[in-house]
């Protein structure tokens, strides 16, 4: 993959993740868990496929 897509794709992770640890302290001071809690595990699967991208584009990067 491109390094410009790898950034944007590096970038969407950071915003992702950052929203998840968001929502993570807002779910515990309200008292509507069930639609936060189906909201963070849809950011968590987002961020997690994110990351998997990253991981994979690196270790191919290395093994070149």
């Amino acid at each position: 993959m491109s390094t410009d897509i790898i950034s944007i794709v590096a970038l969407l992770s950071i915003v992702i993740w950052s929203a998840v640890s968001r929502e993570i302290v807002k779910s515990s001071k309200k008292n509507d868990k069930k639609k936060k809690g189906q909201k963070i595990i849809t950011l968590m699967s987002a961020g997690t496929l994110l990351t998997l991208i990253l991981t994979i584009s690196l270790y191919q990067n290395v093994q070149s």
